[in-house]
């Protein structure tokens, strides 16, 4: 099986560090690229330094498919991430022409300032990433994706760039899990499970409630056949351990 393309995520934003804004997107876009089978294997939350974004976008887009970057591309002095994504491609950070003309359409005489200027003006040979909330684009330049923070503004534009992704198999889970059950007394059999099925992701998952505590094993891949062999096997684990197994993830 051709192995899925891989994805990086980087939230750009003061004000999720300082703790102010609680992030929403990662979530969403975990979800969404898993089911058109671009898993998302790492996920960075950098500051609005131009230092430290031009490092980390070059550090990152030789090592995944996909980069997607949230955060930073609006109007403000501190929105910084369009150009610093310009000095790490080693392109100029120049008005886009469609962008232009498409936000100069939409103001009134007048209010297309130069604030909203930077809005339209990308690394050179971008291409947009429409908007259907504001009329402010994002957009792509080689394997690295730029959007917007605010949640329901970055899945506007994530549902219009998602048919042009290259991606794979979608990414399935299956789960089962059991009340009473400790970590510590599967892990042994459940590391030998893991060995086992190599292309999927088998994870340990203790939680609590007021109805009791346990643990919820999740297998994850892009071959539900295995997803299903593995928590079967898990299945028969948590049998034998004297615990009886409840297929699914525990209820909140």
């Amino acid at each position: 099986m051709t192995p899925n393309p891989t994805a990086c995520l980087l939230v750009i934003g003061n004000e999720v560090l300082s703790g102010r804004t609680q992030d929403a997107n990662i979530k969403f876009l975990a979800t969404r690229l898993g089911e058109i089978g671009i898993p998302l294997r790492e996920v960075r939350i950098i500051p609005d330094v131009a230092e430290t974004i031009i490092a980390t976008v070059n550090a990152v887009r030789p090592m995944f498919d996909h980069v997607f970057t949230t955060g930073g591309i609006g109007p403000t002095h501190d929105d910084i991430t369009s150009e610093c994504v310009a000095a790490a491609f080693g392109v100029p950070w120049e008005p886009h022409p469609e962008a232009w003309a498409r936000m100069e359409r939409h103001y009134k005489p007048g209010e297309f300032n130069p604030a909203r200027q930077r809005m339209a003006t990308m690394p050179r040979g971008a291409s947009l990433i429409d908007n259907a909330i504001s009329i402010a684009p994002g957009f792509t330049i080689g394997n690295v994706h730029v959007m917007a923070g605010v949640p329901r503004i970055m899945q506007s534009m994530f549902d219009t760039l998602a048919p042009r992704l290259a991606g794979g198999p979608p990414i399935v889970a299956r789960a089962v899990h059991a009340l009473g059950l400790a970590e510590g007394r599967i892990a042994d059999g459940l590391a030998a499970i893991q060995g086992r099925y190599p292309g999927l992701d088998v994870g340990s998952y203790p939680y609590y409630r007021a109805s009791g505590n346990g643990v919820a094993i999740v297998a994850k891949g892009p071959d539900p056949a295995a997803a299903e062999a593995a928590i079967a096997e898990v299945t028969a684990l948590m049998q034998a351990l004297g615990h009886a197994p409840i297929q699914g993830e525990p209820p909140v």
